[in-house]
């Protein structure tokens, strides 16, 4: 019983060309929403709520901890003016006074002082060692504002600029041996424990 494929095909085309009832389409879309009613779902479900509150309870505890300032700063580098109590009192010159040239140098050594300093983590152990240098950069610091009152009163000179940087120098290679023995002392820590 083959029957030609082209004859079915004939057959079927005639048959299609009758048409759909007038409204057929919009009963069936009826009846299948009462089957199957849609339910309106909201973007902002509680969960996404909460976890858009913990999001941003987290960024803000974690911003906190990352600008927070402790709350005794130690000052190594002061390049401040005094403030005048009287009108005695004048004002130093610094570095950045004499010239741009010089303004940056005083900054880049300020700056990486400051900088290696926020980065020593002092601890019971090692607070002694740490005292020391401090006081030693104390003692530098006021060397410092001396070197400025003289470049105040004798005006811009090569010996009192060249001492300025070199203060500055020493105090940054201070930075560097106190990190270096704060290493030693914990690999010592680390190898006895």
């Amino acid at each position: 019983m083959a029957k030609d494929i082209r004859e079915l095909f004939k057959n079927d085309n005639q048959q299609s060309n009758k048409q759909m009832s007038h409204g057929h389409e919009a009963r069936f879309l009826d009846k299948l929403d009462q089957a199957l009613p849609q339910k309106k779902q909201s973007n902002w479900t509680f969960l996404n709520i909460a976890a858009s509150i913990v999001i941003v309870i987290g960024l803000g505890f974690g911003g906190y901890t990352f600008f927070k300032q402790d709350a005794n700063p130690i000052t190594v580098v002061d390049t401040e003016q005094p403030k005048p109590e009287t009108n005695t009192t004048t004002k130093t010159m610094t570095l950045g006074d004499i010239s741009p040239d010089l303004k940056k140098v005083e900054d880049y050594y300020v700056a990486n002082i400051n900088l290696e300093l926020s980065k020593l983590k002092l601890t019971p152990e090692n607070k002694e060692l740490f005292d020391g240098y401090v006081l030693r950069l104390e003692e530098l610091n006021a060397e410092y504002k001396s070197l400025s009152t003289e470049l105040t009163d004798n005006g811009p000179d090569e010996h009192t600029v060249n001492a300025l940087i070199q203060n500055l120098k020493f105090r940054l290679n201070l930075m560097y041996r106190l990190k270096e023995q704060l290493n030693q002392l914990n690999n010592m820590k680390a190898s006895q424990g």
